[in-house]
Protein backbone atom coordinates (compact mmCIF):
# COMPACT_ATOMS: atom_id res chain seq x y z
CA UNK A 1 0.00 0.00 0.00
CA UNK A 2 1.18 3.37 -1.03
CA UNK A 3 0.55 6.62 1.65
CA UNK A 4 -1.24 9.59 0.31
CA UNK A 5 -2.48 12.93 0.97
CA UNK A 6 -6.03 14.31 0.07
CA UNK A 7 -6.81 18.05 0.68
CA UNK A 8 -9.79 18.79 0.03
CA UNK A 9 -12.01 22.59 -0.40
CA UNK A 10 -15.13 22.15 1.09
CA UNK A 11 -18.43 24.59 0.51
CA UNK A 12 -18.34 27.00 3.02
CA UNK A 13 -22.21 27.31 3.98
CA UNK A 14 -22.82 23.65 5.40
CA UNK A 15 -23.34 24.07 8.99
CA UNK A 16 -21.38 21.84 11.65
CA UNK A 17 -23.47 19.17 11.12
CA UNK A 18 -23.35 18.44 7.56
CA UNK A 19 -19.69 19.14 7.75
CA UNK A 20 -19.12 16.35 10.39
CA UNK A 21 -20.86 14.21 7.75
CA UNK A 22 -19.60 14.98 4.81
CA UNK A 23 -15.63 14.68 6.79
CA UNK A 24 -17.21 10.71 7.80
CA UNK A 25 -18.33 10.44 3.74
CA UNK A 26 -14.48 11.19 2.60
CA UNK A 27 -13.13 8.99 4.97
CA UNK A 28 -16.11 5.95 4.71
CA UNK A 29 -15.28 6.00 0.82
CA UNK A 30 -11.29 5.13 1.24
CA UNK A 31 -12.62 2.28 3.79
CA UNK A 32 -14.97 1.17 0.78
CA UNK A 33 -12.47 1.08 -1.45
CA UNK A 34 -9.80 -1.25 0.51
CA UNK A 35 -7.64 2.05 1.97
CA UNK A 36 -7.00 2.89 5.62
CA UNK A 37 -6.92 6.51 7.31
CA UNK A 38 -3.67 7.34 9.00
CA UNK A 39 -5.03 11.34 9.81
CA UNK A 40 -7.84 13.63 8.86
CA UNK A 41 -8.05 16.90 9.90
CA UNK A 42 -9.46 20.22 9.22
CA UNK A 43 -6.54 22.29 7.83
CA UNK A 44 -7.86 25.70 7.53
CA UNK A 45 -11.44 26.91 8.74
CA UNK A 46 -12.65 29.42 6.52
CA UNK A 47 -10.60 30.85 3.87
CA UNK A 48 -10.64 33.11 0.70
CA UNK A 49 -9.84 31.43 -2.23
CA UNK A 50 -7.76 33.29 -5.10
CA UNK A 51 -10.65 32.46 -8.28
CA UNK A 52 -14.56 31.85 -7.54
CA UNK A 53 -15.15 28.16 -7.39
CA UNK A 54 -18.35 27.15 -8.49
CA UNK A 55 -19.82 30.31 -7.36
CA UNK A 56 -17.78 30.40 -4.11
CA UNK A 57 -15.75 32.99 -3.10
CA UNK A 58 -14.65 30.93 0.47
CA UNK A 59 -13.87 26.99 1.46
CA UNK A 60 -12.86 25.13 4.23
CA UNK A 61 -9.57 23.10 3.65
CA UNK A 62 -9.74 19.37 4.36
CA UNK A 63 -6.24 17.35 4.99
CA UNK A 64 -6.65 13.25 4.60
CA UNK A 65 -3.63 11.17 4.82
CA UNK A 66 -4.34 7.58 3.55
CA UNK A 67 -2.80 4.48 2.31
CA UNK A 68 -4.07 2.79 -0.61
CA UNK A 69 -3.28 0.48 -3.38
CA UNK A 70 -2.22 3.23 -6.70
CA UNK A 71 -5.36 1.41 -8.94
CA UNK A 72 -7.92 2.67 -5.84
CA UNK A 73 -6.92 6.46 -6.61
CA UNK A 74 -8.91 6.71 -10.14
CA UNK A 75 -11.91 5.25 -8.37
CA UNK A 76 -11.62 7.36 -5.19
CA UNK A 77 -11.12 10.53 -7.24
CA UNK A 78 -14.19 9.30 -9.37
CA UNK A 79 -16.34 9.26 -6.42
CA UNK A 80 -15.41 12.27 -4.65
CA UNK A 81 -16.23 14.02 -8.02
CA UNK A 82 -19.71 12.80 -7.73
CA UNK A 83 -20.10 14.79 -4.24
CA UNK A 84 -21.78 18.59 -4.79
CA UNK A 85 -20.13 19.90 -1.31
CA UNK A 86 -16.72 19.28 -2.54
CA UNK A 87 -15.93 22.27 -4.68
CA UNK A 88 -12.00 20.85 -5.20
CA UNK A 89 -10.04 17.98 -4.48
CA UNK A 90 -5.92 17.35 -4.69
CA UNK A 91 -4.45 13.58 -4.12
CA UNK A 92 -0.39 13.51 -4.12
CA UNK A 93 1.61 10.51 -3.45
CA UNK A 94 3.64 10.97 -0.13
CA UNK A 95 6.93 9.59 0.21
Amino acid sequence: MVNYEAMFIVKPDLNEEQQKELYAQLGEVITRHNGGIVESKVWSERRRLAYPIKKSQDGIYYLVSFKAEAKQVLALKQAYRLNENILRLLVVRKD
